[in-house]
């Protein structure tokens, strides 16, 4: 084999390695995950064990207290370049840390963060599995609150 041959095929054995290497990097990035600074988590003060049955256990009330989607979108222009998340907005739900089902703040954007696509579809299940078991009472509404705070700090 010539030596240019051999340094073509060195060439693109060497960009397959690169492009592979690449893949298995983006593949196993790390999940965006909330900042605890940024995002430590807001309460709704109208929110409280004692309020639940009037508040998070009455189907349809985050209706009444989700923030429009004018606000959410500009906070999540924000705060994507504060994450320092460069990809498309409609990739990333503006998700409150707390959520609306377990008694967030619905507006502070120490509430909120920039949560990507499909993790956020998934987290959605868990707040909703959670909000169940306080409402049934088999978890206190502070133990869901932890338990949801601490997903997101370390899991997104």
């Amino acid at each position: 084999m010539s030596p240019y041959r051999l340094l073509v095929a060195a060439a693109v054995v060497l960009a397959l390695v690169a492009l592979l290497l690449r893949y298995e990097q983006h593949a196993h990035a790390p999940a965006v995950v909330a900042d605890p600074v940024r995002t430590p988590g807001v309460l709704n003060p109208d929110v409280t064990q004692a309020t639940i049955g009037a508040t998070i256990c009455v189907s349809g009330w985050t209706r009444t207290v989700r923030p429009p989607t004018e606000y959410t979108n500009a906070l999540k222009r924000k705060q994507m370049r504060a994450y320092h998340e460069t990809g498309a907005e409609s990739a990333y739900q503006e998700d409150h840390l707390i959520s609306l089902e377990l008694g967030g703040h619905p507006t502070d954007p120490h509430n909120l963060w920039p949560e990507p696509y499909p993790r956020a579809s998934r987290v959605d299940t868990i707040e909703n599995d959670l909000n169940r078991q306080v409402c049934d009472g088999s978890l206190t509404l502070a133990e869901a609150q932890v338990r949801e705070s601490a997903l997101k700090h370390s899991e997104g």
